[in-house]
């Protein structure tokens, strides 16, 4: 799935070329993915102006002037940009014509196990939405303190590696970051929640940031599914320390690297680097 990351390199790559521009043509393809598509979708999107471009979690926001449109990728949803009406492809669900200065760009969303979803609803009523209403603070925010994370790890038993995941927690993590994160910080994934105090979470705090503005930087991982809008791949797969390489040395003492089951995810780790 595209984790925060990836997410963010699709925001980077869309802003220039929609914030601005007009939607001239939106062309659905099929009425539901996850969700039903809202039935006037086209009709509340085509001429509106985009004023911005965001990101909430794992969520692209596009505001218009009056209504903004949520794009999520799901489990292999990608977005392609081109400067020439597109051939169509398979999964290519959703496609929006933009127009800026009179320069055209066609923006394609294309999601074959159709996880993801694309919302419109209206300003006043964004922050109430299913998706964004029990979000935590953005990891890359300054509402993601110390302060903040020693707060909320107090009378947590689980997994480190579940609190971590739980977006009313923070916002936007996911499982390959999360194994990285804990790998830098040299905590355990099994690891008790309320134990990761004092020196342990100021380690935390900052591995997280540092993971993922790394993985911006290199445009997210590709492993399977995600590329960037412009069809490269994503290079952080080749800095993974821990994430898919069970049995292969660790980078810094060469053991082995293991990989346990936790509320249904692999997690990978190193046992010796790792307490």
């Amino acid at each position: 799935m595209p984790e925060l990351p990836e997410v963010e390199t699709v925001r980077r790559a869309l802003t220039p070329v929609m914030t601005g521009a007009t939607i001239t043509k939106a062309d659905i393809r099929r009425p539901n993915l996850r969700w039903d598509l809202a039935p006037d979708l086209a009709a509340r999107l085509e001429g509106q102006n985009i004023v911005d471009v965001t990101r909430r979690a794992k969520i692209i926001q596009v505001w218009l002037a009056q209504d903004v449109m949520l794009i999520h990728l799901g489990m292999s949803g990608s977005i392609r940009i081109s400067d020439h009406a597109p051939n169509g492809r398979a999964h290519d669900h959703i496609e929006w014509q933009v127009s800026q200065e009179g320069v055209k760009h066609w923006i394609t969303f294309n999601d074959p196990r159709r996880f993801g979803y694309v919302d419109i609803l209206r300003r006043a009523d964004h922050d109430s939405h299913p998706s964004l209403a029990a979000l935590g603070p953005e990891p890359l925010s300054d509402a993601f303190s110390e302060a903040y994370l020693e707060d909320k790890l107090q009378g947590k038993t689980v997994p480190i590696k579940s609190f971590l995941l739980d977006q009313r927690q923070i916002a936007g993590l996911g499982n390959i970051y999360v194994c990285e994160a804990l790998f830098r910080a040299g905590i355990s994934p099994r690891r008790r929640a309320d134990t990761v105090i004092g020196k342990r979470a100021r380690r935390l705090l900052p591995s997280i940031r540092d993971v993922l503005e790394a993985a911006i930087a290199q445009g997210g991982t590709s492993l399977r599914d995600h590329r960037q809008p412009d069809g490269k791949l994503g290079y952080f797969v080749q800095s993974l320390d821990v994430y898919g390489r069970e049995g292969a040395p660790c980078h810094r003492c060469a053991t082995p690297i293991k990989a346990i089951r936790q509320s249904g995810r692999s997690s990978f780790y190193c046992p010796l680097c790792q307490r």
